[in-house]
C-alpha cells in the first residue's frame, strides 16, 4: 500500500473515484530518490525509489494538473530505457516535468555497477570474475570512459583514432592473435571522407584477418592505407587505461592507470542503447512533458548499426540515441548533460513538431550531438546512392515533402556541444537531414572530427543557424568545413534538362523543388584550420549567408543556385567558387575579403551578382578599384581594394571605422560579442576560438603545377583545392588534363579537360612529365591503358596512340 498522503493526492484529483477538485491550484510533486521504496508515496519524505515508479504516478495525473517529477541527488540506474508515451503526456496548461531537485545532481545511466574482487594477473594488468551472459561495450572507472586494447596504443597528439597504422591487422600483427574473434577494426574514408568499422569474424591459416562492416560510409570506396586501428584484441592489452573482456573465460582484464587503487574505484559497465525514449505518432503524440537538470550517462555504442544511407549525401545513420524522440510535439529538453555517450547525444526522429533542446552540455558523444532526421517517404523522388542519376521527365514535379513525417519547427537553443565523434568520424555536433525549420542559436560547438554543423540535403528548407561559435572542426577528416552542406536534391544531375539555362526558362524554380524555404546562416563566428569555414558542397543551393565571421578556412561554394553572400568577413581567406552551372544567381556583394577569389572551373561572369566588396589590403592609405577582382570574376566593377579599418582584430573585433572604405560599399557592422552559449554555467566553461595574433597580411593565390604539352591537351599538377573539386584526397597524386582543344590529337584519343590521370599501363603518374615519359616508352602496337577520375568517378579509357606523330 502507498502511504495514506499519497493516495489523498490522487483522490483529490479524482483519479480513485472521487470527482475532482475544480480549483486545484498546484503543481504536484513526486518525488523520487535512490534511498526510497516504490511502495512510498512519492512525497519529499517518502520517496520512489525508480523513475518507473514515479512515471506509473504522473501518467495517472498526466493532463489533469501539472505535474513535476523530482528526481533527488543519485545514480540511477535503468533495467530499461524510460518510454513516455502519448499516455504520459501533459497539455499546455498542465505540463508534466522530469526534473532534478534544485541543487542535486542526479544521473541517469545505462550501465551497471559492479562489485569485482580483483586479483593480479601479469605486467600491472588485473583481473575479475564477471557474471555470465554480460556484454560490455565500455568501461567507465571513477567516471571515466576507459580504452578497450587497442593497437596502435592511444596517443593524443596523433590526429586520426588518436593512433593509426598501416599494419593495424596486416598478417605479422595477426600472428601474434590467438583468436581476434569479436575484435574491431576502424579506419579512414580513403579520401578521409570520413571512416569505416568492420567485426573482426576470425583470421585464415596465412594470419589474414577476416571481417564484416563497412557500411558506415555512403561513399564506399575503400580504407585509407594508413588511417585504422583495431580494438578488443587481448594480446593488445599493453598500456594503462585499457582494458579486454573474455566472454569465454567470463574474466574482466584492466590495466589500471597510475592513481587508481581498484579496491576503492567505482567500475560501471555499459548496456542500454537509449536511456530516455519519446515515442509516439503524428495521431498520437508525447505532448509538453520536459527532462530538466538530469545528466545522461553511459550509452552503448552504436557504430555497427550505422548503415541507412541519408538519400545521396556522404552519411549513413543509425536512428537512436541516449535520448529519442520519434512522435513528439512541444517537448523540451533543458539545462541536462549528455556525458560520454557511445553513439549519438540525442535523435530527433521521423515526425516530430517544436522539439527545444536548451541549456544543455553535450560532451564526448560517441556519433552526432543532436541529429533531426525525417524519413525518406516523404522525400519526393528520393536516390540513395552517389552515382545515382534519374531523368525530368521521370521525376515528381511537386515542390515540397509528401506528408509530415519529419522533424519541423525544432529548436537547439543555448549548448555548449564538444568532443563529440569519438568513435565515429562521419558525425557532427549538429545533423540535419529531411527536416524543415530547424533553429540553431547561440551554440558553441568546436573539438570534432568532422563539420560542427552538417546539413545532408536540401529537404526541405528552411533552417536558421544564427549566434553559434564553431570552431577546431574537421580535426581527423578531409575535405570538408566547419559548416557543410550537400544538395544533391531531385534536380542535382538530372538527365533530359540543360541545368546551365534551368534558370532562364519555365523551369526555373526547379533547384529549389525540395528546398521550401531559404537556409540561412547568419551572425555566426566560425574557424576551421582543416577546410573551409563556410562549405557549401554539391548542389546546396537557396542559401542566404550574412553577417558571418569566418576567421581561417574562407568560403566555399560549389555548383548550386540561388545563394545570396553579403556583409561577411573571410578572415585570411576569400572566396571559393567550385565548378559552378551557369546562370546560377548566385550573389556575391558587400563582403570583405582577404585576398583574390579562389575560383575552380567558374565561367565569366560570376552568377547574378559579384560586387561592392573590398579586398583588405592591411596600410593602403587610398582606396582604389579592385582590378585583380573584376578580372577574376567578370563583375566587381564596383570593388575596391584599401585597408579596412578594422576596430580591434587583434582581440577579434572585426568591426569597421566609420570611414572605412568598407562602409562606401554598403558594409554594415554586426556584433562581435554575442557568438556561442549565453548561460552563465555553460559561458564559464566554454572555449573559445583562437584568433589572429596579428594584423593579417593579404594572401596569394596557389601557384598551379609546372604544364607541359601532349598530344595538343595541356596536363599539370593539381593548385591549392583543386583536389576537392576533383573528388579526391588532398595528397592524391597524378596529372590533371587542363585543356584539351576539341581538334586535338588527345580529343579524338578521348580525353576531356578536367580528367586526372592517376595510371598508365598499371604504373601511378606523379605529373605531365611521368605521363609524356611512360605513354613515349609503352611499347609499340599496343593501347595506352589510363586510369583516372572523370565527374567524381574511377574510369578506365583504352587510347591508340601513333608513336610517330
Amino acid at each position: 500500500m502507498r502511504a495514506w498522503i499519497g493516495w489523498w493526492r490522487l483522490i483529490v484529483l479524482g483519479i480513485v473515484g472521487v470527482p475532482a477538485m475544480a480549483t486545484a491550484a498546484w503543481a504536484v510533486e513526486i518525488h523520487v530518490a535512490p534511498s526510497g521504496r516504490d511502495e512510498a508515496g512519492g512525497t519529499s519524505s517518502a520517496p520512489l525509489r525508480t523513475v518507473a515508479a514515479a512515471q506509473r504516478m504522473a501518467r495517472m495525473l498526466a493532463g489533469r494538473e501539472p505535474v513535476s517529477v523530482v528526481l533527488h541527488a543519485g545514480v540511477y540506474y535503468l533495467p530499461e530505457a524510460i518510454v513516455f508515451t502519448a499516455d504520459d503526456s501533459g497539455t499546455a496548461a498542465n505540463p508534466i516535468t522530469y526534473a532534478a531537485a534544485p541543487g542535486e545532481d542526479v544521473v541517469l545511466s545505462g550501465g551497471l555497477r559492479m562489485d569485482l574482487r580483483w586479483k593480479p594477473f601479469r605486467d600491472g594488468i588485473f583481473e575479475a570474475e564477471v557474471p555470465e551472459d554480460l556484454a560490455i561495450d565500455q568501461l567507465f572507472v571513477d567516471g571515466r570512459r576507459q580504452p578497450m586494447a587497442r593497437y596502435p596504443n592511444i596517443d593524443p597528439t596523433m590526429r586520426h583514432f588518436n593512433g593509426s597504422a598501416a599494419d593495424a591487422f596486416s598478417p605479422a600483427r595477426a600472428a601474434r592473435w590467438a583468436d581476434p574473434r569479436g575484435g574491431l577494426i576502424h579506419a579512414m574514408h580513403v579520401h578521409e571522407w570520413g571512416d569505416y568499422h568492420y567485426l573482426i569474424t576470425g583470421k585464415d591459416a596465412e594470419n589474414r584477418v577476416l571481417y564484416e562492416g563497412g557500411w558506415q560510409n555512403n561513399r564506399r570506396m575503400g580504407m585509407h592505407p594508413s588511417y585504422r586501428m583495431v580494438e578488443n584484441i587481448f594480446e593488445e592489452l599493453d598500456a594503462p587505461g585499457e582494458w579486454f573482456h573474455d566472454t569465454r573465460s567470463r574474466t574482466l582484464y584492466f590495466e589500471p592507470p597510475p592513481g587508481i587503487d581498484l579496491s576503492r574505484a567505482r567500475v560501471e559497465v555499459v548496456r542500454l542503447r537509449h536511456l530516455v525514449e519519446f515515442r509516439g505518432s503524428s495521431q498520437k503524440p508525447v505532448r509538453f512533458l520536459t527532462v530538466k537538470g538530469i545528466t545522461l550517462r553511459h550509452a552503448a555504442r552504436t557504430f555497427m548499426e550505422n548503415r541507412e544511407p541519408l538519400l545521396r549525401s556522404d552519411w549513413t545513420t543509425y536512428r537512436g540515441g541516449a535520448i529519442f524522440f520519434d512522435g513528439a510535439e512541444d517537448c523540451v529538453v533543458e539545462d541536462s548533460v549528455i556525458d560520454q555517450v557511445g553513439g549519438n547525444g540525442i535523435f530527433v526522429n521521423n515526425y516530430n513538431r517544436r522539439i527545444a533542446i536548451r541549456g544543455c552540455q553535450i560532451v564526448g558523444a560517441g556519433a552526432n550531438g543532436v541529429a533531426f532526421v525525417g524519413n525518406p517517404g516523404s522525400v519526393r523522388s528520393p536516390l540513395f546512392e552517389y552515382e545515382q542519376r534519374q531523368s525530368f521527365k521521370d521525376i515528381d514535379k511537386t515542390p515540397g515533402p509528401k506528408g509530415d513525417d519529419f522533424p519541423a519547427d525544432c529548436l537547439l537553443e543555448d549548448c555548449l556541444i564538444h568532443e563529440t565523434g569519438r568513435v565515429e568520424k562521419q558525425s557532427a555536433p549538429v545533423q540535419i537531414s529531411m527536416s524543415l525549420g530547424i533553429t540553431v542559436r547561440h551554440c558553441s560547438i568546436y573539438d570534432v572530427p568532422r563539420a560542427g554543423i552538417n546539413i545532408s540535403e536540401g529537404t526541405f528548407g528552411g533552417h536558421v543557424v544564427e549566434f553559434c561559435d564553431i570552431f577546431n572542426t574537421v580535426l581527423e577528416t578531409g575535405d570538408h568545413g566547419s559548416f557543410n552542406s550537400w544538395g544533391r536534391d531531385r534536380y542535382w544531375g538530372l538527365a533530359g534538362i540543360d541545368l546551365n539555362t534551368v534558370t532562364l526558362g519555365e523551369h526555373k524554380r526547379l533547384p529549389l523543388l525540395d528546398v521550401v524555404r531559404p537556409i540561412i546562416l547568419r551572425n555566426n563566428r566560425w574557424r576551421c584550420d582543416h577546410g573551409w569555414d563556410i562549405d557549401l558542397d554539391d548542389g546546396s543551393s537557396g542559401y542566404e549567408i550574412r553577417n558571418n565571421l569566418c576567421l581561417n578556412g574562407g568560403l566555399k561554394l560549389r555548383e548550386g543556385f540561388y545563394r545570396i553572400v553579403e556583409n561577411n568577413i573571410l578572415v585570411n581567406n576569400s572566396f571559393h567558387p567550385h565548378v559552378w552551372y551557369g546562370n546560377s544567381q548566385d550573389v556575391f556583394r558587400r563582403n570583405i575579403v582577404f585576398g583574390p577569389y579562389r575560383p575552380i572551373r567558374v565561367a565569366r561572369p560570376w552568377g547574378r551578382e559579384c560586387d561592392r566588396n573590398l579586398l583588405h589590403e592591411p596600410g593602403r592609405s587610398e582606396a582604389g578599384p579592385a582590378n585583380g577582382l573584376q578580372r577574376q570574376s567578370g563583375r566587381d566593377d564596383h570593388s575596391l581594394e584599401a585597408d579596412a579599418r578594422f576596430l580591434d582584430p587583434a582581440k577579434g573585433d572585426y568591426r569597421v571605422q566609420e570611414d572605412s572604405p568598407a562602409r562606401t560599399l554598403g558594409f554594415e557592422n554586426f556584433p562581435m560579442d554575442d557568438f556561442g552559449v549565453r548561460k552563465p554555467r555553460l559561458k564559464a566553461i566554454a572555449r573559445t576560438p583562437e584568433l589572429p595574433t596579428s594584423q593579417p597580411k593579404r594572401i596569394t593565390p596557389p601557384t598551379e603545377g609546372a604544364p607541359i604539352r601532349w598530344k595538343g591537351a595541356t596536363l599539370r599538377g593539381l593548385a591549392g583545392d583543386e583536389f576537392s573539386a576533383l573528388g579526391v584526397g588532398r595528397d592524391a597524386k597524378g596529372v590533371l588534363v587542363a585543356e584539351v582543344p576539341p581538334d586535338s590529337q588527345a580529343a579524338k584519343f578521348g580525353l576531356r579537360g578536367n580528367d586526372f590521370i592517376q595510371a598508365l599501363n598499371g604504373r601511378s603518374v606523379q605529373n605531365g612529365r611521368d605521363f609524356a615519359n611512360e605513354a613515349a616508352q609503352a611499347p609499340a602496337g599496343r593501347p595506352l591503358k589510363v586510369e583516372l577520375i572523370r565527374n567524381q568517378r574511377k574510369e578506365t579509357i583504352e587510347i591508340e596512340v601513333d608513336r610517330d606523330r
